[in-house]
């Protein structure tokens, strides 16, 4: 028995919609600039926030060795 021409339409169309509906539903996520955009939960996500921290990463170390060598050299004259 062959299928009629109007049958196998709704059959193809309803095929159509489910795999667009199924595609939508599923999400892309794809790597842009290190952010993974978009997902379909991108709204309950937390935020990772990392404020920006000083350009050099030993600071601190940096501005004790240049206060002994001024305290060094104040020592000295």
């Amino acid at each position: 028995m062959k299928p009629s021409k109007s049958r196998l339409c709704w059959k193809l169309a309803s095929l159509a919609v489910a795999l667009s509906g199924l595609s939508v539903s599923t999400g892309c996520q794809i790597l842009v600039g290190g952010q993974v955009l978009p997902s379909p939960w991108y709204q309950t996500d937390d935020v990772q926030y990392f404020a920006p921290g000083p350009e050099m990463k030993c600071s601190r170390e940096a501005a004790a060795l240049k206060a002994y060598a001024a305290d060094r050299e104040l020592q000295q004259q």
